[in-house]
């Protein structure tokens, strides 16, 4: 079947993932209201992202607009995703691929071998996007969120640094369409 011309499905703008500032965080609140039922406040974001050495807050900008965004911290090998969201009416689109990506190239900058997360138990697709890059379940937090007693499974990838892990993110990359990939 032709599409008529008229209804052909404009092109995706660019995604840009860059550090996450001050004026992002309007963006990004908008976000975390969206899909947190209990959303960081703006200053605990402005506290995160200039705390400094150890800390990598990015936000995904489509044509300006803050998109989606994440979080890390790192404890010397070590490294935790601290947070990660993307706007509902973009899911599906590779913007928290791109942006753990990401995370996990910042996580190797600062010398992390393994990185941990804590994810809800019921929220499947980030599961699944965990698994691609390596993490896997190594236990249960009991009612870790607190607004509704639901648990979170804690995952976690280790060696990072290795040469596996290298081409595990070259396929990942490979993945992700034009206009989000990395460049």
């Amino acid at each position: 079947m032709r599409r008529s011309i008229g209804l052909e499905r404009p092109e995706a703008p660019d995604v840009e993932i860059t550090r996450m500032r001050r004026r992002h965080v309007r963006g990004v609140m908008t976000i975390e209201r969206q899909v947190y039922p209990r959303p960081w406040s703006p200053s605990l974001f402005i506290s995160e992202m200039t705390a400094g050495h150890g800390r990598a807050y990015l936000v995904a900008l489509e044509s300006r607009q803050v998109v989606g965004y994440a979080g890390l911290i790192s404890y010397g090998e070590e490294a935790h995703v601290t947070t990660i969201a993307v706007d509902p009416e973009r899911h599906r689109r590779k913007i928290g691929t791109r942006l753990l990506y990401e995370l996990i190239l910042r996580a190797r900058e600062m010398g992390a071998h393994a990185v941990s997360l804590e994810v809800r138990v019921t929220n499947w697709g980030a599961q699944r996007m965990y698994a691609r890059f390596g993490f896997r379940p190594v236990g249960i937090r009991k009612g870790y969120y607190q607004e509704t007693n639901e648990d979170a499974v804690v995952m976690w990838t280790d060696d990072i640094r290795g040469t596996e892990y290298d081409r595990l993110l070259d396929r990942i990359a490979e993945g992700i369409p034009e206009g989000v990939r990395p460049t």
